[in-house]
């Protein structure tokens, strides 16, 4: 078996790549509780609430972020992260204090793009309601 002493992390979001690198360890929340990975664990899928997540990086260094539900596998060497809504912090009360300011605003843009869609729904629907009415 081939031990490894690293395992590729790739962290996503819908939009972009948050981080992709190199990782001795990391840490994340699950459902049913918190757990660590190395990079000869086994493989899996687990579902993610939102929570902090640590990665021990190659050089020694640690990066927390602070993340939304999401979704992670790990197969090999390299562990996947799929997350709706993350941001990286230095420490954990910049974090907390990034991830109060960034989730409000993202908050606020779901819910212009929400209140934009269901208009454009209604006027869908009017349109249509306009094309089954008889010619006069």
């Amino acid at each position: 078996m081939n031990m490894a002493q690293y395992m590729s992390v790739s962290l996503r979001l819908p939009t972009r790549l948050l981080f992709e690198g190199r990782a001795r360890r990391l840490t994340a929340v699950a459902p049913n509780g918190a757990f660590g990975i190395l990079p000869n664990h086994v493989d899996f899928v687990t579902a993610l609430v939102p929570s902090v997540l640590t990665l021990c990086l190659d050089d020694g260094a640690e990066a927390i972020f602070g993340i939304d539900e999401g979704l992670l596998v790990k197969k090999g060497h390299s562990v996947s992260v799929a997350v709706l809504r993350g941001v990286q912090g230095d420490d954990l009360d910049s974090l907390q204090h990034t991830v109060e300011a960034r989730f409000v605003q993202m908050d606020e843009e779901e819910r212009q793009a929400r209140s934009a869609l269901s208009r454009l729904e209604a006027d869908m629907v009017r349109r249509f309601a306009d094309l089954q009415r008889p010619a006069p």
